[in-house]
Order: C-alpha cells, then structure tokens, then sequence
C-alpha cells in the first residue's frame, strides 16, 4: 500500500513537471510569434487535461493576438470552469472589455483574478499589465501602476523587467524602458526579445546603423528567433525612407527580412495579413496581389480580405475589382474602417471616370470619389499627406478643378510635409480654372486661393513669384487695391536682389506685367499714378504697346 501511494506521488509529480515543461513550451512559441504551433501545444494541454486553466488563458491570448476575439472569450469563459489557476482567464476577459472600451468591467475581471493571488505571486501582476498594453486602447499609465505592484513581489523577476520596459517604450519614456530591458537580458541572458527591444528603442531615434548593429549582435547567437527578423525588415523601412538614394536598395532589404520573418514564424491567415500590411507600407502592390489570393484561398469569408484585394487591384489597374471590394468591405458596419478603406475607394471610382488619356474625367465619379477622399482624411488626417502628389497630376493634366479639389483637402492638413507646394499648386488651379477669357469667375473659389497664396507667403516670404500669382489672382476678384499691395510686393522683392535678378528677361517681362496692370488698376482711381507706372514699363520695354497706348488714351 505505501509502495503505491509512493508511485501515485511520483507520477502526479512527474505529470505536473511534464505540464510545466508544455506551458513553458508554448510560451516560447508565443514569444517567437510561432501562433499556430502554440495553439497546437495549448489544444493539446486542454483536451488532454481540462483542469489546467492557465492553459485556456494562454490559448485566449493567442487568439486574441490573431485578432480573434470571439474564439479568445470562447477560451477563457472554459478557463473559468477549471480546476487550477482558473482565475487567469479574468485578464483575459478584461481585455476583451478593454478593447470594447468597458473599463469599469474590465477593471472588475482584473480584481476577480487578483482576488485569487497567493502572498508571493506575481504572474497575475504581469498579465494584467499585458492586458492594459495590449488593448486596442492601451493604458501604459495602468501597466506601469500594476507592474509597481509586481516589483513590490519580486523586483528582480526578468519578466517584470521586460514588461516595464515595454510599458515605458509605450509610455514614451525612453531612458527608463533602455534600462529595464537591458536590466531584464542581464538577469536572463535567454529572454532575446530584451536585447532585440534594445535595437527597437534605437530605430525609433533614427539611429538606423545602431540599430542594426544591435540586432545583428542577436542574430549572431540567436539567428531563429522569428521576431527579430520583423523589426530588421521595418528597421530597412524605414532607413530607406530617411536616406536619400538608397530607397530601393534598402527596401529590398526589407522586404527579404520579412519573408524571413514568415518562414520562421507561421502562414496562418493572421500572419498573412500583417505580411499584408508590411506589403502596403512598401508599396509592393504585385506581392500584395498574391498575397490576398492566398488569404482568400485560406478563408473565403474573411472580410478583411477584401481591403488587400482592393487595395491591389487598384494599384495594379483592375479598378472595377478596386471599387467592388471596397465597397462590399466598408459597407459592412461590423467591419473596422481605417482612412486607407475610403481614399483606395475614392481613388478607385476617380480612375474609373477618367477617359483613356488621363485629359477628362466624368463630374459624378469625381465628386462620388472626393466624397470618399474626405470620409478617408476626417478618419485620419494624416491621410492628406499622400493627395498632394494626386492634385499635381491633375494640375499638370490641367485638370485644374479637379486638381484644386484633392488639392484642398490636402490643405486642410497644415502639418503635412508638402503644406507648402500644395498651398501654391492649390491657388495655381483655382487661378487658372477662371482665368479663361469666357469663364463665369468662381469668386468663392478665387478666396480660397488668395488665402492658399497667402499661406505659402507667411512659410516662405521670400517666394517671388507668389505675390505675382496673389496679385493676379486679386485682379480676377476686381480687388484693385489688394492687386497692386501684392504687385509691389514681388517688385520690392526682386529690386531688393539687386541688378543681376533685375537683368533677367523673365523678371523684365514680369515688371512689365506688374506696372501695366498696376497702372490699369490706379486708373480707376488715380490718373496720376496710373500715368507713372505705365512709365514704368516704357522705362523698361520703351516699345511696349499697351502702355503707350494707355498713355494716349489717359493724356487726351
């Protein structure tokens, strides 16, 4: 009888060190982004004992990191049910209150699981962060208040270390989340994503060759490790969009670390669409083809889908393809819009109404796609960085209304990095849609572009040619007076550089323009004056016929 109760000891113990070995098992795999193989372990630890709840909370985060929420509360709400550790999968359930933006029941499922703590525990602590960092509403004010909880248990515990530093890189205070991953790889050498995340907090100073540097130091003893390959590819990305001339080279670079990245971790459907997304921001619309083929083949139902089909299709020409998934995707109010849904969508149907040679488009799928365009930047602003480009098409098509249509919208965002150029091009399109000689003058419009020229004088005072574009634009308004201010002011400018910029014969003929229309405009008012500035231009062009016969006409 002892002899028995001596092997029914043994084997629990021997059960309870193989489980410990299987969490630890998936945990890795999680860490390494290997999702499909840690949801095979964790089914596994499941089906064969259901009484191991930290297992169901572990498979619930997983999916939750696949963006599967109903399966991550399916999970948890099994936990709850099981014989140990049951009360992890209330962090879980509280995320999923949290990304429903549920605080107050969120905050309630963490005290359940807390509740349950033993005095020297800390995991819960720790998980809890997780959940506040990992929310699609992330609180790092929270995570840094409960990982002070979990320091007060076990100050020097790597995973904690790891978490604050992840907490603070969120929180935005670099000094403090370098020292906590440095101090998380010293006390586990093992814990890799401590050092990679040494490299993330130097790419995000724009200190790309460190960066480099420091996962290369990685990769030299860890070359597997799945994630570490993700941040060189967006590393490269981003490195080649800050130097000049090595864009191509380096993403090419990029994009090769990705596949890496892929063959290392998993071509679940989730890993597909975060390739997906990397595909986008790099702008390689032909992998993207391929890629959304493949997701559809994997999951025809997923809406998601749609958007990478549409996004492809319309950078690959098939806009009829474009608009149908757009449409079908941003029709659906369960689906999460992003900015991209809506200007793909908007410039879809404008490609659509455009005739064979890019000279006519058709007004009812113009305005159908800056309806879409503008849904797209009241979503995120940031948006507008990407329309100027599309509005100087247009202007260089002479599609000039068209031009100053996308053209605004993109002004609506002083901060974007072509504010300037857009501002100019914006009150060049205006100008030259009325400036026909049989056009009804959109006085509305031409404001819009005496404030766009304004804009770009208050940036760049310096820029002759705006005042002449001002004035010009203040004459078609019949404002004399604001006419003339705005010619003096482009005179002022070039007499100010002296003789030489005066001795250009593209600055003579624009002189002349000024003083003959500033005479024509003091006409209406003050002869005297008028009479002087068409000097002005005899000075110049002594030949020149409009003044003198002005003159003839002002002297009878």
């Amino acid at each position: 009888m002892n002899k028995f109760k001596i092997l029914g000891v043994a084997f629990l113990a021997g059960m309870t060190a193989s489980y410990a070995q299987t969490i630890d098992q998936a945990k890795k795999e999680i860490d390494a982004e290997k999702y499909q193989d840690a949801k095979v372990t964790l089914k596994s630890i499941v089906k064969s004992d259901p009484s191991e709840g930290k297992a169901f909370f572990l498979l619930g985060n997983v999916y939750l990191y696949q963006n599967v929420s109903d399966s991550a509360k399916m999970s948890y709400q099994s936990g709850l049910t099981a014989k140990n550790d049951a009360h992890f999968n209330n962090i879980g359930l509280g995320q999923i209150d949290l990304n429903s933006g549920n605080v107050a029941a969120a905050k309630a499922n963490f005290s359940s699981a807390i509740k349950e703590m033993r005095r020297k525990d800390f995991e819960e602590y720790q998980y809890v962060a997780r959940a506040y960092m990992n929310s699609t509403n992330p609180d790092y004010k929270s995570a840094l208040a409960t990982l002070e909880l979990a320091k007060e248990k076990n100050a020097q515990e790597p995973q904690i270390l790891l978490a604050l530093g992840d907490a603070y890189y969120g929180d935005k205070n670099q000094n403090q989340a370098y020292s906590n991953y440095r101090n998380a790889f010293q006390a586990d050498n093992s814990l890799i994503r401590a050092k990679v995340q040494l490299g993330v907090l130097l790419k995000g100073a724009k200190a790309y060759t460190e960066a480099v540097a420091a996962y290369n130091e990685v990769l030299a003893t860890n070359p597997n490790y799945g994630p570490l390959y993700r941040e060189l590819a967006e590393t490269y990305y981003l490195w080649g969009l800050n130097v000049p001339g090595r864009q191509d080279e380096y993403l090419k670079k990029a994009l090769g670390y990705y596949e890496k990245y892929m063959t290392l971790t998993d071509y679940s459907l989730a890993s597909r669409m975060r390739h997906a997304d990397f595909l986008i921001l790099a702008k390689d619309y032909k992998a993207l083809e391929v890629e959304a083929n493949k997701m559809k083949e994997l999951d025809k139902v997923n809406p998601r889908i749609l958007r990478y089909l549409g996004y492809a299709a319309y950078q690959n020409g098939n806009v009829d393809v474009a608009i149908k998934s757009l449409q079908d995707y941003t029709a659906n109010p369960d689906n999460k819009i992003i900015n991209l849904d809506y200007m793909y969508l908007g410039l879809a149907k404008i490609k659509k109404g455009t005739n064979a040679d890019g000279t006519a488009i058709d007004p009812t799928a113009f305005q159908a796609g800056v309806a879409d365009i503008k849904k797209a930047a009241d979503i995120e602003i940031s948006v507008t960085n990407e329309l100027g480009e599309i509005g100087k098409d247009l202007y260089e098509k002479k599609l000039y209304k068209e031009a100053a249509a996308i053209l605004e919208i993109a002004t609506s965002n002083p901060k974007t990095n072509t504010f300037l150029y857009d501002n100019y091009y914006l009150g060049n399109a205006i100008y030259f849609d009325n400036a026909g000689a049989d056009v009804v003058k959109d006085t509305v419009a031409l404001k819009k572009a005496d404030i766009a020229y304004g804009n770009v004088i208050t940036a760049s005072p310096d820029t002759q040619d705006v005042y002449l574009s001002r004035a010009r634009t203040n004459s078609l308004l019949g404002d004399d007076k604001a006419m003339i201010m705005y010619y003096q002011q482009y005179i002022d400018i070039v007499t100010k550089k002296g003789p030489e910029e005066l001795a250009k014969p593209a600055v003579k003929a624009k002189l002349i323009e000024c003083y003959n229309t500033m005479a024509a405009g003091y006409a209406n008012f003050d002869k005297v004056k008028a009479k002087e500035f068409f000097q002005k231009t005899l000075a110049i062009d002594p030949t020149n016929a409009y003044a003198t016969q002005s003159l003839s006409i002002l002297n009878k």
